[in-house]
């Protein structure tokens, strides 16, 4: 019969058959191993972003001084920003009941410290009572700042005055010798280590001195940047 050689009409030629290998090709899956791991991946990696933050707080909170209050220009810091910042040294010193203590036990709050001895004449009592207003004129945010009275010899310190600085909140009263403190903060040249009031940051950093007979109203300027600049990064003391 004509036309036996035609192909069979049942036959669709886009259809493969079930034995071709192409048509029957299932691509690989990921194994179960590779598709545990992957999470795995995603979380060291922001573990280790996060050691890397960690690590550079102290160099952020340096910088962020810097470029918050900047030196150079006309409108800026009253105090004197210290760069590169200075860690406070791990030494021992007492409190004035002789108890040892970490000197670094103190960070954590930004701190307005000064120093002097223990007998504490006019201009030191004026700086202390500076020292107190300071933290109080600062309102709400007076929680986050702590001061320090470093007395750097074995003189006894007024009972009167002794008792009316530790009823004040945020007091620390430390006894260390003079030459630990001189090899952390330094005084402005010509000047002694006792007639500055020191800046701390919560990091333990010294990143600012006030000058000599400061103007308090312009050190609480300083003091209110400073505290509206750190707000994101601040943590209450353990």
């Amino acid at each position: 019969m004509s036309g036996s050689n035609s192909s069979n009409p049942d036959v669709n030629p886009d259809v493969h058959d079930a034995h071709d290998p192409v048509g029957m090709t299932v691509h690989s899956m990921p194994s179960a191993e590779a598709a545990l791991a992957r999470p795995n991946t995603v979380s060291g990696r922001v573990k280790m972003i996060l050691v890397l933050l960690v690590c550079a707080a102290p160099v952020v909170a340096s910088y962020f001084s810097y470029y918050v209050i900047r030196p150079d220009s006309g409108s800026t810091a009253y105090g004197r920003l210290i760069q590169p910042t200075v860690a406070t040294p791990d030494v021992a010193a007492k409190t004035l009941d002789d108890q040892a203590v970490a000197l670094r036990s103190i960070k954590g709050q930004w701190l307005l410290l000064l120093v002097g001895g223990g007998a504490c004449d006019e201009a030191c009592e004026k700086r202390l009572f500076m020292q107190r207003q300071l933290r109080e004129m600062t309102g709400r945010e007076r929680d986050r700042i702590d001061k320090v009275w470093l007395v750097t010899d074995a003189a006894p310190v007024k009972p009167e005055l002794r008792k009316a600085l530790e009823a004040t909140p945020g007091m620390k009263i430390l006894r260390l010798p003079r030459e630990a403190v001189a090899g952390w903060l330094k005084p402005e040249a010509g000047h002694a280590l006792e007639e500055h009031l020191y800046i701390v940051d919560p990091m333990g950093e010294w990143m600012m001195r006030m000058p000599v007979n400061a103007d308090p109203v312009r050190v609480k300027r300083d003091v209110e940047r400073l505290l509206r600049a750190s707000a994101s990064w601040h943590h209450p003391p353990q």
